[in-house]
């Protein structure tokens, strides 16, 4: 009897070889990268079903700059434009005061002489008198003066006129806790000396618990007629430029050479006249900042004028004044 045997032979197919897996890998190459050079190098050790990564990863640097809130730069510059104000009030005051170094006699030892040419040219305030005088109106003698002296003196006074209605509409002006219309007052037939701290004072951080200041009649007067004094304030100050250079014409004043040099020869021996001087230096440095700063004040469609206006002399102030928006600021 045959036998049969079965002989069962069992087929073992070869394992596949291992295919990484892609998404796992994407988590841990992400995990790896450190936001910096990606891991280009991976290697698969098939035999330990094991993964190798090398990776040349760096460490982000910090920037300095951004770590900085912007609310705290802010607040060092405003420190250091305060410093630079107050240091600048501290130089004004004892150069042109007190120290004996400047042109001109101190404060302290002022001559009789320039006593009387400053209370000359305040009667000729303006040039109300002179011109009074010149059409038959003599009520008073209005003093004959150098037209230079009477021009430099009512184009500063012109120019200062004109900045009450812009330190009354002045958003910062809640900062300075005094009185607006003495220091107005002071700054306009005194010295310029008052205005360099109110521009340090309204730099203050705001109080949050002050309540709005309530407008004075010279303030309202000022801010709703704010064009007028506009129109005013450029007028005298063209006049002075004119007067300075032809005005009493008949006096025996010289040519445009000769009037110069006189200017010249006030600037280097008359102490009130070099101050007037540093006051139309601090006005042409003073006159953008404040405006740039109050632009919302100004009617929508002139905004752009006033925005670049302001930079010229005088008349980027009239611009300010003409096309301020009186609803807005009252």
């Amino acid at each position: 009897m045959a036998t049969i045997s079965t002989v069962t032979t069992n087929f073992h197919r070869p394992k596949p070889p291992l295919q990484p897996n892609t998404q796992s890998l994407l988590k841990k190459r992400q995990a790896f990268s450190l936001k910096s050079k990606p891991c280009n190098n991976v290697h698969y050790n098939l035999s330990s079903s094991q993964t190798t990564f090398i990776c040349s990863a760096t460490r982000r640097t910090s920037n300095a700059a951004s770590d900085v809130p912007v609310t705290e730069m802010d607040d060092n510059v405003r420190k250091v434009t305060q410093f630079l104000l107050w240091a600048a009030e501290g130089v004004y005051i004892a150069w042109l005061f007190l120290l004996p170094n400047a042109p001109g006699d101190p404060f302290w030892a002022i001559s009789s002489e320039t006593i009387d040419s400053l209370i000359g040219l305040s009667l000729n305030f303006f040039f109300v008198l002179p011109l009074m005088n010149s059409v038959g109106i003599r009520l008073m003698d209005a003093p004959v003066l150098h037209p230079m002296s009477e021009g430099f003196f009512n184009f500063v006074l012109g120019w200062t006129f004109m900045f009450a209605p812009l330190l009354f509409t002045d958003r910062k002006r809640d900062g300075y806790k005094g009185s607006l219309d003495v220091l107005w007052g002071f700054q306009m037939f005194l010295t310029n000396t008052f205005l360099i701290p109110y521009m340090a004072i309204r730099l203050n951080k705001p109080d949050t618990d002050s309540t709005p200041r309530k407008a004075s009649q010279l303030e309202s007067v000022m801010v709703n007629y704010a064009s007028v004094v506009g129109v005013v304030g450029g007028a005298v100050c063209l006049i002075s430029v004119l007067w300075a250079l032809y005005g009493r014409s008949d006096g025996n004043f010289g040519d445009l050479a000769e009037r110069w040099e006189f200017f010249a020869s006030s600037v280097g021996s008359e102490r009130f006249v070099y101050a007037f001087l540093w006051d139309i230096c601090i006005y042409i440095v003073f006159q953008p900042w404040l405006i740039g700063q109050n632009l919302q004040n100004v009617e929508k469609m002139k905004v752009n004028l006033v925005k670049y206006m302001r930079f010229v002399p005088v008349f980027g102030l009239v611009a300010y004044l003409l096309c301020l928006d009186v609803d807005e600021d009252v």
